[in-house]
């Protein structure tokens, strides 16, 4: 076992290294094999997504009318609070991964400051909350954090490796004209489909290599773009039936989120890679060609 093996292994949980480090089944060969290594990438994905979990867990459990003479945005924010500190602690979580996470959080509030504001309305968190702040409860970064999160944990858990990654610059400039469309597309029009088109021009020959269970595996990072946003889009969906925020046009019954936002999560998701992909650690693991 390599150096960064073994100091990556000393923070891993005990399912964690049943899930990374052994491979109990052995060899394996036709349905036998595929059967093992999709319950290993489902396990794996449940044990990456354990903030995202249990943060949306906390939203369906938590009543409207909130707990122990605490409103429900502000328990929201302890529950948050509670289970990025215990990643931490537990070693889940590097200091370096958690500062990122903790700039995914400020990212994010500022959308939803700008986004809920009077002149813009393009949603609203209706409930009153002590930890508001300009009219944006703060426990809702902690929704951007948890897709950082998961990025985090899935590129461990997963052993991911990165292959024709654009240029840094390149995929930082995309980032950032993905978030600033995200205000100025309500002054000087939706640029979201051009900047799209130049994200698929850039990653088109990226893909990802991945490993379920022993044996390496790989896909284009756009699909896995696509495919998280789409999550993320299901997550919406089930946040805004119960409540904890709303679109104009769910204020007087709810109804589905609009299927465009789907491209516009696949696109931050695009944006929330970029910021993981400069942490020290994963960029040993992202090829750009010369």
């Amino acid at each position: 076992m390599s150096t960064d093996t073994t100091v990556q292994s000393g923070r891993l949980s005990f399912l964690d290294f049943y899930l990374c480090d052994l491979c109990p089944w052995g060899e394996l060969r036709g349905f036998a094999r595929f059967i093992v290594e999709f319950l290993y990438f489902g396990f794996k994905e449940a044990r990456a997504c354990l903030f995202a979990g249990l943060f949306f867990v906390s939203i369906f459990l938590v009543p409207k009318a909130g707990l122990f003479g605490l409103p429900r945005y502000d328990v929201l924010l302890v529950i948050a609070l509670a289970i990025q500190f215990f990643m931490i602690w537990s070693r889940l979580e590097t200091w370096d991964e958690a500062k990122s996470i903790g700039l995914f959080h400020i990212v994010g509030f500022a959308l939803e400051v700008f986004k809920t504001s009077g002149a813009i309305g393009s949603w609203s968190y209706p409930d009153f909350a002590y930890t508001k702040l300009f009219g944006v409860p703060l426990f809702s970064g902690f929704m951007y954090a948890a897709v950082g999160s998961y990025i985090i944990q899935a590129w461990r858990l997963f052993d991911l490796r990165i292959h024709h990654h654009p240029s840094y610059w390149m995929a930082t400039l995309i980032a950032i004209a993905i978030y600033a469309n995200f205000f100025t597309h309500h002054f000087i029009g939706d640029y979201r489909w051009y900047i799209a088109a130049c994200a698929i021009g850039l990653y088109a020959r990226t893909t990802v290599t991945f490993r379920p269970y022993d044996h390496d595996r790989k896909m284009p990072l756009l699909l896995a773009f696509v495919l998280i946003g789409f999550f993320i889009w299901l997550a919406e969906n089930i946040s805004t039936f119960f409540g904890i925020w709303s679109y104009p046009n769910q204020l007087g019954a709810w109804s589905t989120v609009h299927i465009g936002k789907w491209s516009s999560w696949s696109l931050l998701v695009i944006m929330t890679f970029t910021i993981v992909a400069h942490l020290k650690h994963i960029k040993r693991q992202i090829h750009v060609p010369e």
